[in-house]
């Protein structure tokens, strides 16, 4: 038995959908094949940016840490200083009335005078070790805020 014509044409249509039907699957597999590169050339770029934040992240971590060790050996500086300071002090302050003694009312305003003295200079260096230290964590909350504003940066 002969196919007649209409079922000749039946499946010469349904040959025809199906031709046209793999034409358009295939222009969507080409489709998603550039999406894929596409998007994976992103991750990559995502992966490096993500790498070069984490080294700028430890290198300011390892800043951050050495401006803590040099505030804190400033801070035991100054402290082993005004201990140094206060022991002379009161060296002094005893020298003092125990000279008491021995010097005339006459000549106890000008001890009293340069112990004075002393105690100005020594008040002025511990002064201006409290300015650097000072100094030190102003550039200790610089770095912090240049750390942060680098990683708002990236994630924008």
């Amino acid at each position: 038995m002969e196919p007649n014509v209409e079922q000749l044409m039946s499946k010469l249509k349904n040959l025809q959908q199906m031709q046209a039907d793999a034409y358009q699957l295939e222009g969507i597999h080409k489709e998603k094949e550039e999406l894929y590169k596409v998007l994976q050339f992103q991750c990559e770029e995502a992966e490096q940016e993500s790498s070069r934040q984490l080294q700028l992240n430890k290198r300011s971590e390892e800043q951050v840490e050495q401006y803590k060790c040099q505030i804190e050996e400033t801070k035991l500086k100054q402290r082993k200083q005004r201990m140094k300071f206060e022991n002379q002090l009161q060296q002094l302050i005893d020298q003092h009335k125990n000279l008491h003694s021995v010097f005339t009312q006459e000549r106890l305003p000008a001890e009293i005078e340069s112990i004075e003295n002393i105690k100005s200079q020594r008040l002025e260096a511990e002064q201006l070790k409290l300015s650097q230290l000072r100094h030190l964590e102003e550039e200790l909350d610089e770095m912090r805020k240049q750390s942060q504003l680098e990683t708002t940066k990236a994630k924008t």
